[in-house]
């Protein structure tokens, strides 16, 4: 299957791009203003600290486990040939509405400085509840390096529903908005459900595990799993997405064929990846939380924050995979022979409550600078964001007495998106861009 085809989409890439990054919006105060009891100005995180010795490097290797490909086929072959994501765009049925229609408490939640130059808050239906609670972004920019992932323009938005209330079968699952974005006044999403195949590829279970970081590379979709786990990470293949034929509760194979939890598609792991010295802790390997692309590396890497309290005093460590440029391997992580990663490069940060990490190297820097999006000490308002390297740290601020609150009130990961030069990122209610640049310029 042909993912690219450059030459054709040239021309349309370029205009739409000037689109983009036009005017940025204007927020209400609600959204531009600190509260008082919010500004506060906080201790920084300092300069990150290398990590290079056996025992801390030790940790964060991790080992491959694949799914066999006769499970797989098993499981496509009873539920029907598998589709890819332009069928799932095709039916999108849900529209997100830009932020001059979105309500003041969803401007509100959107980052004080600096300011998102485009924003929007989902269907209503989505975010009635606190049932579902989106974390994780990623894009067609990070799938693919012209931005473009067959014919379209892609989000995808992970969401995690909550473990205390609703069905038992439907509590903890993950499920990812896929959001049609080729039209900047108009995008459309779908939703489709997370799962793992069991007993041989015969049948397929949620995935109940929260997201909390996810990159889309190539033609695979890597996301974390819940604190804890034996899995850091897994895989899913987006050629082998999966339509449902029974509109039910259920998760799974059911008389008449197969059901969702009301999903009509749903995408099976088609591996995963674990520590090899065991579940994550505080002194044993690192619980991911959030997850970004760094494609200024060779060859391109995938990079990862621990998640730590945001009112810890535990240190969380910053580090990054190297990505497989095996063309039988696309979108995997590079592996030695026996199927483990090692972790290329590592530090330890001061910064606590993680949410959101990004990687980037600026034109004749001689190391890359680390931006991350942190939850304030107290769990609620806006949060902070850092950039981080082994000299120092500088934050955004805000207000008349330099508050470093000003980031987005619950904010998810952090997704660059090359071609535009737009940073992707969540708040608790709205998905939002702004332009690297200007991220920069608000900690410098």
């Amino acid at each position: 299957m042909k993912h690219r085809g450059r030459h054709r989409r040239r021309r349309r890439g370029a205009a739409l791009r000037a689109v983009l990054t036009g005017t940025a919006l204007a927020l209400t105060a609600a959204a531009t203003l600190i509260s008082a009891s919010q500004a506060e100005v906080g201790e920084g995180p300092g300069a990150l600290k290398p990590l290079t010795s056996p025992a801390d490097t030790d940790r964060l290797r991790l080992q491959e486990h694949l799914v066999p490909a006769r499970a797989l086929d098993r499981l496509s072959a009873a539920m029907g040939r598998p589709v890819g994501v332009d069928a799932v765009l095709r039916s999108a049925d849900r529209d997100l509405r830009e932020a001059a229609d979105c309500s003041s408490g969803d401007r509100a939640s959107l980052p004080v400085a600096p300011a998102a130059t485009r924003a929007y808050c989902w269907d209503p239906a989505d975010t009635a509840t606190d049932a579902w609670r989106p974390a994780a972004v990623t894009t067609s920019g990070d799938a693919d390096d012209d931005g473009v992932w067959g014919t379209h323009r892609v989000v995808l938005a992970g969401w995690s529903r909550s473990t205390a209330d609703g069905r038992p079968a439907e509590r903890g699952l993950a499920r990812v908005a896929f959001v049609d974005a080729d039209d900047p006044a108009r995008l459309a999403y779908r939703w489709v459900l997370l799962v793992v195949p069991v007993d041989g590829g015969r049948d397929y279970r949620g995935l109940t595990s929260g997201i909390s970081g996810m990159v889309w590379y190539e033609n695979k979709l890597l996301v974390t799993t819940e604190a804890g786990g034996a899995d850091a990470l897994y895989v899913y293949d987006l050629d082998r997405i999966q339509r449902t034929t029974v509109d039910g509760p259920a998760i799974g194979r059911v008389p008449g064929g197969w059901s969702a939890d009301g999903h009509r598609y749903v995408l099976p792991a088609i591996g995963s990846y674990r520590f090899i010295s065991g579940r994550c802790a505080p002194a044993g390997p690192p619980c991911p939380g959030a997850l970004a692309l760094d494609r200024g590396t060779a060859p391109d890497s995938l990079v990862a924050a621990e998640w730590t309290a945001p009112d810890g005093d535990r240190r969380a460590r910053l580090w990054r995979y190297a990505l497989s440029t095996d063309p039988a391997r696309p979108g995997l992580l590079a592996t030695d022979a026996r199927g483990r990663a090692d972790a290329v490069e590592a530090y330890r940060t001061r910064a606590t409550g993680i949410r959101g990490v990004l990687s980037y190297r600026q034109a004749g820097a001689d190391r890359p600078s680390w931006y991350v999006g942190r939850l304030p000490d107290a769990q609620d308002g806006h949060g902070g964001l850092w950039r981080q390297d082994t000299e120092g740290a500088r934050a955004a601020r805000c207000g008349a007495d330099a508050s470093d609150r000003c980031w987005a009130r619950d904010a998810g990961s952090l997704s660059y998106w090359q071609q535009t030069g737009e940073v992707w990122s969540l708040s608790d209610r709205m998905l939002f861009a702004l332009p690297l640049a200007d991220l920069d310029r608000s900690v410098d």
